[in-house]
Protein backbone atom coordinates (compact mmCIF):
# COMPACT_ATOMS: atom_id res chain seq x y z
CA UNK A 1 0.00 0.00 0.00
CA UNK A 2 1.58 3.28 -1.15
CA UNK A 3 0.13 6.37 0.51
CA UNK A 4 0.29 9.80 -1.12
CA UNK A 5 -0.24 11.80 2.04
CA UNK A 6 -0.01 15.16 0.26
CA UNK A 7 -3.03 14.31 -1.90
CA UNK A 8 -5.03 13.38 1.21
CA UNK A 9 -3.99 16.55 3.06
CA UNK A 10 -4.92 18.70 0.08
CA UNK A 11 -8.33 17.06 -0.16
CA UNK A 12 -8.97 17.56 3.57
CA UNK A 13 -8.23 21.28 3.28
CA UNK A 14 -10.42 21.62 0.18
CA UNK A 15 -13.30 19.88 2.01
CA UNK A 16 -13.27 22.23 5.02
CA UNK A 17 -16.88 23.33 4.56
CA UNK A 18 -18.06 19.75 3.93
CA UNK A 19 -16.40 18.57 7.14
CA UNK A 20 -17.81 21.53 9.06
CA UNK A 21 -21.27 20.54 7.86
CA UNK A 22 -20.70 17.06 9.30
CA UNK A 23 -19.69 18.56 12.65
CA UNK A 24 -22.67 20.94 12.61
CA UNK A 25 -25.04 18.03 12.08
CA UNK A 26 -23.51 16.10 14.98
CA UNK A 27 -23.48 19.10 17.33
CA UNK A 28 -27.22 19.66 16.90
CA UNK A 29 -27.92 16.44 18.82
CA UNK A 30 -28.61 17.29 22.49
CA UNK A 31 -26.71 14.33 23.96
CA UNK A 32 -26.62 15.51 27.59
CA UNK A 33 -25.89 12.35 29.55
CA UNK A 34 -26.45 13.70 33.07
CA UNK A 35 -30.14 14.56 32.57
CA UNK A 36 -32.49 11.55 32.13
CA UNK A 37 -34.84 13.53 29.87
CA UNK A 38 -32.12 13.53 27.18
CA UNK A 39 -31.72 9.74 27.00
CA UNK A 40 -33.36 9.65 23.56
CA UNK A 41 -30.91 12.30 22.34
CA UNK A 42 -27.98 10.17 23.56
CA UNK A 43 -29.35 7.23 21.60
CA UNK A 44 -29.77 9.52 18.59
CA UNK A 45 -26.08 10.50 18.83
CA UNK A 46 -25.07 6.85 19.04
CA UNK A 47 -27.14 6.05 15.96
CA UNK A 48 -25.63 9.03 14.13
CA UNK A 49 -22.13 7.68 14.82
CA UNK A 50 -23.08 4.15 13.84
CA UNK A 51 -24.45 5.39 10.52
CA UNK A 52 -21.33 7.47 9.84
CA UNK A 53 -18.93 4.62 10.65
CA UNK A 54 -20.95 2.11 8.64
CA UNK A 55 -20.95 4.43 5.63
CA UNK A 56 -17.15 4.70 5.64
CA UNK A 57 -16.77 0.90 5.69
CA UNK A 58 -16.47 -0.01 9.39
CA UNK A 59 -18.40 -2.87 11.02
CA UNK A 60 -20.28 -1.11 13.81
CA UNK A 61 -22.70 -2.03 16.59
CA UNK A 62 -24.54 -0.18 19.32
CA UNK A 63 -23.91 -1.82 22.70
CA UNK A 64 -26.68 -1.29 25.24
CA UNK A 65 -26.69 -1.95 28.97
CA UNK A 66 -28.27 -0.04 31.86
CA UNK A 67 -27.02 3.40 30.83
CA UNK A 68 -26.41 5.26 27.59
CA UNK A 69 -25.20 3.13 24.66
CA UNK A 70 -21.64 2.58 23.48
CA UNK A 71 -20.76 2.59 19.79
CA UNK A 72 -18.19 -0.05 18.88
CA UNK A 73 -16.45 -0.57 15.52
CA UNK A 74 -13.88 -3.00 14.19
CA UNK A 75 -11.70 -3.14 11.10
CA UNK A 76 -9.28 -5.95 10.24
CA UNK A 77 -6.36 -5.00 8.01
CA UNK A 78 -5.43 -7.30 5.16
CA UNK A 79 -1.79 -6.36 5.59
CA UNK A 80 0.35 -9.00 7.29
CA UNK A 81 1.83 -7.99 10.63
CA UNK A 82 -0.10 -4.70 10.69
CA UNK A 83 -0.46 -2.74 13.90
CA UNK A 84 -3.76 -2.64 15.76
CA UNK A 85 -4.97 0.70 17.10
CA UNK A 86 -7.79 1.32 19.57
CA UNK A 87 -9.48 4.72 19.55
CA UNK A 88 -11.62 6.11 22.38
CA UNK A 89 -13.88 9.16 22.44
CA UNK A 90 -17.19 10.23 23.94
CA UNK A 91 -20.30 11.70 22.35
CA UNK A 92 -22.07 12.90 25.49
CA UNK A 93 -21.91 16.54 26.54
CA UNK A 94 -22.37 18.66 29.64
CA UNK A 95 -25.63 20.47 30.49
CA UNK A 96 -25.88 23.99 29.07
CA UNK A 97 -26.88 25.89 32.24
CA UNK A 98 -26.90 28.80 32.70
CA UNK A 99 -28.59 29.19 29.33
CA UNK A 100 -28.84 32.97 29.78
CA UNK A 101 -25.06 33.32 29.37
CA UNK A 102 -24.99 31.75 25.90
CA UNK A 103 -24.77 34.17 22.99
CA UNK A 104 -26.70 31.73 20.78
CA UNK A 105 -28.59 28.45 21.01
CA UNK A 106 -26.02 25.91 22.32
CA UNK A 107 -27.36 23.26 19.96
CA UNK A 108 -27.48 25.49 16.88
CA UNK A 109 -23.78 25.78 15.96
CA UNK A 110 -22.56 29.18 14.84
CA UNK A 111 -19.30 30.38 13.33
CA UNK A 112 -17.79 33.28 15.28
CA UNK A 113 -14.50 35.13 15.31
CA UNK A 114 -12.88 35.16 18.75
CA UNK A 115 -9.52 36.86 19.28
CA UNK A 116 -8.93 36.83 15.53
CA UNK A 117 -9.65 33.10 15.17
CA UNK A 118 -12.68 31.58 13.45
CA UNK A 119 -14.45 29.16 15.80
CA UNK A 120 -17.49 26.96 15.86
CA UNK A 121 -19.57 27.69 18.98
CA UNK A 122 -21.85 24.98 20.41
CA UNK A 123 -22.08 22.63 23.36
CA UNK A 124 -19.71 19.71 22.70
CA UNK A 125 -17.73 21.54 20.00
CA UNK A 126 -14.47 20.89 21.83
CA UNK A 127 -15.50 18.33 24.45
CA UNK A 128 -15.61 15.91 22.73
CA UNK A 129 -17.58 15.88 19.47
CA UNK A 130 -15.22 18.06 17.46
CA UNK A 131 -12.23 16.19 18.83
CA UNK A 132 -13.46 12.68 18.08
CA UNK A 133 -14.58 13.70 14.59
CA UNK A 134 -11.02 14.78 13.71
CA UNK A 135 -10.10 11.09 14.01
CA UNK A 136 -13.18 9.66 12.32
CA UNK A 137 -13.11 12.07 9.38
CA UNK A 138 -9.42 11.32 8.75
CA UNK A 139 -10.41 7.67 8.41
CA UNK A 140 -12.90 8.63 5.71
CA UNK A 141 -10.14 9.92 3.43
CA UNK A 142 -8.14 6.71 3.67
CA UNK A 143 -11.12 4.58 2.73
CA UNK A 144 -12.08 7.01 -0.02
CA UNK A 145 -8.61 7.09 -1.62
CA UNK A 146 -7.38 3.56 -0.93
CA UNK A 147 -10.38 1.46 0.04
CA UNK A 148 -8.58 0.24 3.14
CA UNK A 149 -6.54 1.22 6.20
CA UNK A 150 -2.87 0.36 6.73
CA UNK A 151 -3.69 -0.93 10.23
CA UNK A 152 -6.36 -2.81 12.13
CA UNK A 153 -8.68 -0.66 14.21
CA UNK A 154 -11.08 -0.83 17.12
CA UNK A 155 -13.20 2.17 18.13
CA UNK A 156 -15.03 2.78 21.43
CA UNK A 157 -17.31 5.81 21.60
CA UNK A 158 -19.17 6.09 24.90
CA UNK A 159 -22.07 8.22 26.08
CA UNK A 160 -21.41 8.51 29.81
CA UNK A 161 -17.99 10.14 30.14
CA UNK A 162 -19.60 13.22 31.68
CA UNK A 163 -21.59 11.22 34.25
CA UNK A 164 -19.29 8.49 35.55
CA UNK A 165 -18.90 5.96 32.69
CA UNK A 166 -21.01 3.32 34.44
CA UNK A 167 -21.62 1.28 31.29
CA UNK A 168 -18.00 1.26 30.13
CA UNK A 169 -16.64 -1.27 32.70
CA UNK A 170 -19.51 -3.65 31.80
CA UNK A 171 -18.72 -3.28 28.10
CA UNK A 172 -14.98 -3.80 28.64
CA UNK A 173 -15.66 -6.97 30.61
CA UNK A 174 -18.04 -8.32 27.95
CA UNK A 175 -15.69 -7.45 25.07
CA UNK A 176 -12.32 -7.93 26.78
CA UNK A 177 -11.29 -10.79 24.47
CA UNK A 178 -11.95 -8.57 21.40
CA UNK A 179 -10.16 -5.41 22.49
CA UNK A 180 -6.51 -6.44 22.24
CA UNK A 181 -4.50 -3.71 20.51
CA UNK A 182 -0.93 -2.42 20.29
CA UNK A 183 -1.84 1.08 21.46
CA UNK A 184 -4.83 3.21 22.41
CA UNK A 185 -5.36 6.73 21.13
CA UNK A 186 -7.57 9.24 22.97
CA UNK A 187 -8.48 12.64 21.50
CA UNK A 188 -9.82 14.41 24.60
CA UNK A 189 -6.87 16.62 25.56
CA UNK A 190 -5.39 19.84 24.27
CA UNK A 191 -2.54 21.83 22.80
CA UNK A 192 -0.18 24.01 24.82
CA UNK A 193 -1.37 27.00 22.80
CA UNK A 194 -2.86 27.53 19.35
CA UNK A 195 0.57 27.24 17.72
CA UNK A 196 2.18 24.60 19.95
CA UNK A 197 0.90 21.01 19.84
CA UNK A 198 1.13 18.67 22.80
CA UNK A 199 1.01 15.02 23.78
CA UNK A 200 -0.06 14.25 27.34
CA UNK A 201 2.55 11.86 28.78
CA UNK A 202 1.04 11.31 32.23
CA UNK A 203 -2.14 11.59 34.24
CA UNK A 204 -2.18 11.99 37.97
CA UNK A 205 -4.21 9.50 39.97
CA UNK A 206 -6.72 10.44 42.63
CA UNK A 207 -7.37 9.33 46.20
CA UNK A 208 -10.22 10.68 48.32
CA UNK A 209 -11.14 10.22 51.97
CA UNK A 210 -13.19 11.90 54.68
CA UNK A 211 -12.05 11.82 58.30
CA UNK A 212 -14.11 12.55 61.41
CA UNK A 213 -12.57 13.26 64.83
CA UNK A 214 -14.97 12.54 67.71
CA UNK A 215 -14.25 14.01 71.15
CA UNK A 216 -16.94 14.37 73.81
CA UNK A 217 -20.18 12.46 73.49
CA UNK A 218 -22.13 15.70 72.89
CA UNK A 219 -21.57 19.41 72.31
CA UNK A 220 -20.39 20.95 75.59
CA UNK A 221 -20.70 24.36 77.25
CA UNK A 222 -17.28 25.97 76.86
CA UNK A 223 -17.63 27.77 80.18
CA UNK A 224 -18.02 24.51 82.06
CA UNK A 225 -15.72 22.26 80.03
CA UNK A 226 -13.34 24.63 78.23
CA UNK A 227 -9.71 23.73 78.94
CA UNK A 228 -10.73 20.24 80.06
CA UNK A 229 -12.51 18.50 77.20
CA UNK A 230 -10.61 17.81 73.97
CA UNK A 231 -11.85 20.05 71.15
CA UNK A 232 -12.06 18.01 67.91
CA UNK A 233 -11.57 21.12 65.74
CA UNK A 234 -8.31 21.89 67.53
CA UNK A 235 -7.17 18.27 67.21
CA UNK A 236 -8.02 18.16 63.51
CA UNK A 237 -6.19 21.45 62.93
CA UNK A 238 -3.09 20.17 64.73
CA UNK A 239 -3.08 16.98 62.64
CA UNK A 240 -3.38 18.95 59.40
CA UNK A 241 -0.55 21.27 60.43
CA UNK A 242 1.76 18.27 60.88
CA UNK A 243 1.14 16.99 57.36
CA UNK A 244 3.23 19.71 55.66
CA UNK A 245 6.85 20.64 56.30
CA UNK A 246 8.10 24.22 56.06
CA UNK A 247 9.56 23.50 52.61
CA UNK A 248 6.24 22.19 51.28
CA UNK A 249 6.86 18.46 51.48
CA UNK A 250 4.19 16.02 52.68
CA UNK A 251 5.18 14.30 55.91
CA UNK A 252 2.94 11.21 55.75
CA UNK A 253 5.39 8.27 56.08
CA UNK A 254 5.92 6.51 52.75
CA UNK A 255 3.98 9.14 50.81
CA UNK A 256 6.69 9.54 48.15
CA UNK A 257 7.26 5.81 47.62
CA UNK A 258 6.94 5.18 43.88
CA UNK A 259 7.52 8.82 42.88
CA UNK A 260 10.30 9.06 40.30
CA UNK A 261 11.98 11.92 38.49
CA UNK A 262 10.73 12.98 35.06
CA UNK A 263 12.69 11.92 31.97
CA UNK A 264 15.30 14.51 30.99
CA UNK A 265 13.93 14.99 27.46
CA UNK A 266 10.56 15.85 28.99
CA UNK A 267 12.07 18.31 31.47
CA UNK A 268 13.95 19.94 28.61
CA UNK A 269 10.75 20.41 26.60
CA UNK A 270 9.05 21.94 29.65
CA UNK A 271 11.89 24.41 30.14
CA UNK A 272 11.41 25.65 26.56
CA UNK A 273 7.71 26.40 26.95
CA UNK A 274 6.45 29.95 26.71
CA UNK A 275 5.30 30.55 30.28
CA UNK A 276 5.12 33.52 32.65
CA UNK A 277 4.89 32.31 36.25
CA UNK A 278 3.89 35.74 37.60
CA UNK A 279 1.01 36.06 35.16
CA UNK A 280 -0.05 32.48 35.85
CA UNK A 281 -0.24 33.12 39.60
CA UNK A 282 -1.81 36.57 39.28
CA UNK A 283 -4.71 35.11 37.29
CA UNK A 284 -5.71 33.12 40.38
CA UNK A 285 -5.05 35.98 42.79
CA UNK A 286 -1.75 34.61 44.05
CA UNK A 287 1.77 36.06 44.32
CA UNK A 288 3.75 33.01 45.42
CA UNK A 289 3.36 29.29 44.83
CA UNK A 290 2.55 26.60 47.36
CA UNK A 291 3.94 23.07 47.24
CA UNK A 292 7.50 21.82 47.29
CA UNK A 293 9.87 24.80 47.28
CA UNK A 294 12.48 23.15 45.04
CA UNK A 295 10.05 22.28 42.21
CA UNK A 296 8.84 24.25 39.19
CA UNK A 297 5.17 24.98 38.48
CA UNK A 298 5.18 22.33 35.74
CA UNK A 299 6.66 19.71 38.06
CA UNK A 300 4.15 20.55 40.79
CA UNK A 301 1.13 20.21 38.51
CA UNK A 302 2.26 17.41 36.20
CA UNK A 303 4.69 15.14 38.04
CA UNK A 304 4.45 15.61 41.82
CA UNK A 305 1.84 14.28 44.27
CA UNK A 306 -0.40 16.48 46.40
CA UNK A 307 -2.31 16.29 49.67
CA UNK A 308 -5.20 18.75 49.83
CA UNK A 309 -7.89 19.59 52.38
CA UNK A 310 -10.99 20.26 50.26
CA UNK A 311 -13.37 21.01 53.09
CA UNK A 312 -13.35 21.24 56.87
CA UNK A 313 -16.32 21.62 59.19
CA UNK A 314 -17.49 21.17 62.78
CA UNK A 315 -19.16 23.01 65.61
CA UNK A 316 -21.29 26.12 65.27
CA UNK A 317 -21.10 27.82 61.85
CA UNK A 318 -24.18 30.09 61.75
CA UNK A 319 -24.09 33.84 62.41
CA UNK A 320 -23.19 35.08 65.85
CA UNK A 321 -21.55 33.14 68.67
CA UNK A 322 -22.45 29.89 70.35
CA UNK A 323 -20.07 28.94 73.14
CA UNK A 324 -19.74 25.23 72.56
CA UNK A 325 -17.00 22.68 72.35
CA UNK A 326 -18.19 20.56 69.42
CA UNK A 327 -18.45 16.82 69.72
CA UNK A 328 -16.88 16.22 66.30
CA UNK A 329 -15.02 17.80 63.40
CA UNK A 330 -14.49 16.50 59.88
CA UNK A 331 -12.27 17.12 56.88
CA UNK A 332 -12.53 16.03 53.25
CA UNK A 333 -9.19 15.01 51.78
CA UNK A 334 -7.94 14.34 48.26
CA UNK A 335 -4.51 13.38 47.00
CA UNK A 336 -3.28 13.63 43.42
CA UNK A 337 -0.96 10.69 42.79
CA UNK A 338 1.90 10.21 40.34
CA UNK A 339 4.25 7.51 39.07
CA UNK A 340 3.92 4.18 40.83
CA UNK A 341 2.40 5.40 44.06
CA UNK A 342 0.18 2.70 45.56
CA UNK A 343 -3.16 4.29 46.56
CA UNK A 344 -4.00 1.52 49.03
CA UNK A 345 -0.69 1.84 50.87
CA UNK A 346 -0.96 5.62 50.93
CA UNK A 347 -4.49 5.38 52.31
CA UNK A 348 -3.33 3.01 55.04
CA UNK A 349 -0.47 5.38 55.90
CA UNK A 350 -2.84 8.34 56.08
CA UNK A 351 -5.11 6.44 58.45
CA UNK A 352 -2.16 5.44 60.65
CA UNK A 353 -0.77 8.98 60.70
CA UNK A 354 -4.08 10.49 61.79
CA UNK A 355 -4.74 7.82 64.43
CA UNK A 356 -1.25 8.22 65.88
CA UNK A 357 -1.82 11.94 66.42
CA UNK A 358 -4.97 11.84 68.57
CA UNK A 359 -5.02 11.48 72.38
CA UNK A 360 -6.19 8.34 74.11
CA UNK A 361 -9.97 8.01 74.11
CA UNK A 362 -10.51 10.15 71.01
CA UNK A 363 -12.29 8.30 68.21
CA UNK A 364 -11.46 8.54 64.52
CA UNK A 365 -13.92 7.54 61.81
CA UNK A 366 -13.04 7.22 58.13
CA UNK A 367 -16.16 7.66 56.06
CA UNK A 368 -15.16 5.91 52.87
CA UNK A 369 -12.50 6.29 50.20
CA UNK A 370 -12.10 5.99 46.48
CA UNK A 371 -9.00 6.01 44.29
CA UNK A 372 -7.43 5.40 40.92
CA UNK A 373 -3.75 5.02 40.12
CA UNK A 374 -1.59 7.47 38.22
CA UNK A 375 -0.56 6.70 34.67
CA UNK A 376 2.80 7.48 33.03
CA UNK A 377 3.98 6.48 29.57
CA UNK A 378 7.38 5.96 28.00
CA UNK A 379 7.78 8.85 25.56
CA UNK A 380 10.60 7.00 23.80
CA UNK A 381 8.22 4.23 22.66
CA UNK A 382 7.46 3.61 18.98
CA UNK A 383 3.95 5.04 19.12
CA UNK A 384 4.95 8.24 20.89
CA UNK A 385 7.80 8.73 18.41
CA UNK A 386 5.58 8.12 15.37
CA UNK A 387 2.87 10.41 16.68
CA UNK A 388 5.36 13.13 17.57
CA UNK A 389 6.90 13.00 14.10
CA UNK A 390 3.51 13.31 12.41
CA UNK A 391 2.42 16.17 14.67
CA UNK A 392 5.66 18.06 13.98
CA UNK A 393 5.11 17.70 10.24
CA UNK A 394 1.65 19.26 10.51
CA UNK A 395 2.25 22.03 13.06
CA UNK A 396 5.84 22.92 12.22
CA UNK A 397 7.18 22.14 15.68
CA UNK A 398 7.53 19.06 17.85
CA UNK A 399 4.78 18.51 20.41
CA UNK A 400 5.44 19.31 24.04
CA UNK A 401 5.14 16.31 26.36
CA UNK A 402 2.83 17.77 28.99
CA UNK A 403 1.40 16.16 32.08
CA UNK A 404 -2.25 15.96 32.99
CA UNK A 405 -2.94 17.36 36.44
CA UNK A 406 -6.24 15.51 36.56
CA UNK A 407 -7.35 11.96 35.79
CA UNK A 408 -8.98 10.19 32.83
CA UNK A 409 -10.23 6.92 34.38
CA UNK A 410 -10.57 5.08 31.04
CA UNK A 411 -6.84 5.47 30.44
CA UNK A 412 -6.12 3.67 33.71
CA UNK A 413 -8.58 0.93 32.71
CA UNK A 414 -6.80 0.47 29.36
CA UNK A 415 -3.53 0.07 31.26
CA UNK A 416 -4.64 -2.14 34.13
CA UNK A 417 -7.35 -4.21 32.44
CA UNK A 418 -6.12 -4.39 28.83
CA UNK A 419 -2.37 -3.90 29.48
CA UNK A 420 -2.31 -1.15 26.87
CA UNK A 421 -0.58 2.24 26.81
CA UNK A 422 -2.39 5.33 25.55
CA UNK A 423 -1.22 8.25 23.42
CA UNK A 424 -3.26 11.30 24.37
CA UNK A 425 -3.39 13.61 21.35
CA UNK A 426 -5.86 16.50 21.38
CA UNK A 427 -6.37 19.89 19.76
CA UNK A 428 -8.45 21.73 22.37
CA UNK A 429 -7.29 25.09 23.74
CA UNK A 430 -7.43 26.56 27.24
CA UNK A 431 -9.94 29.17 26.10
CA UNK A 432 -12.38 26.68 24.56
CA UNK A 433 -14.76 27.21 27.53
CA UNK A 434 -15.26 23.50 28.03
CA UNK A 435 -18.23 22.85 30.40
CA UNK A 436 -19.07 26.57 30.26
CA UNK A 437 -21.41 28.74 28.21
CA UNK A 438 -20.24 29.55 24.66
CA UNK A 439 -18.03 26.49 24.33
CA UNK A 440 -16.04 26.73 21.10
CA UNK A 441 -13.53 24.88 18.92
CA UNK A 442 -11.15 26.75 16.65
CA UNK A 443 -11.50 25.87 12.96
CA UNK A 444 -7.71 25.62 12.85
CA UNK A 445 -7.90 22.96 15.60
CA UNK A 446 -10.59 21.06 13.71
CA UNK A 447 -8.97 21.08 10.26
CA UNK A 448 -5.46 20.75 11.69
CA UNK A 449 -6.63 17.84 13.83
CA UNK A 450 -8.04 15.96 10.84
CA UNK A 451 -4.80 16.54 8.92
CA UNK A 452 -2.72 15.44 11.93
CA UNK A 453 -4.56 12.13 12.27
CA UNK A 454 -4.13 11.51 8.54
CA UNK A 455 -0.38 12.00 8.96
CA UNK A 456 -0.32 9.65 11.95
CA UNK A 457 -2.23 6.99 9.99
CA UNK A 458 0.26 7.21 7.12
CA UNK A 459 3.11 6.26 9.49
CA UNK A 460 1.67 2.76 9.92
CA UNK A 461 1.99 1.71 6.27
Amino acid sequence: MVINIENILSEISEDTQLNLDILNDFLKIKSISTIPEYANECMKAAEWLKNYLTEINLDTIIYESEGHPIVYSEYKSQKAASKTLLFYGHYDVQPVDPISLWNSDPFEPTISEIDGEKCIVARGASDDKGQLLTFLIALKYFFKNYGELPFSLKIILEGEEECGSKTLPIFLKDYEDKLSADIAYVCDTGMWNKNTPAITRSLRGLLSEEVEIIGPNRDLHSGEYGGVAWNPIRLLSEIISKIYSTDGKIMIPGFYDGVSEVQENVKTSWSQLEFNQTDYLNKIGQITSSGENDRTIFEKTWSRPTFEINGIYGGYTDEGTKTVIPSSASAKITCRLVGKQDPKKILDNIHSFIKSNVPEGIKVNFKGSDYCKAIEFDTDSEFFSVSSEAIKEEWGKAPVYTGGGGSIPVVEVFKTQLNMDTVLVGFALDDDRIHSPNEKYNLSSYVGGIRTWARIFSKFV
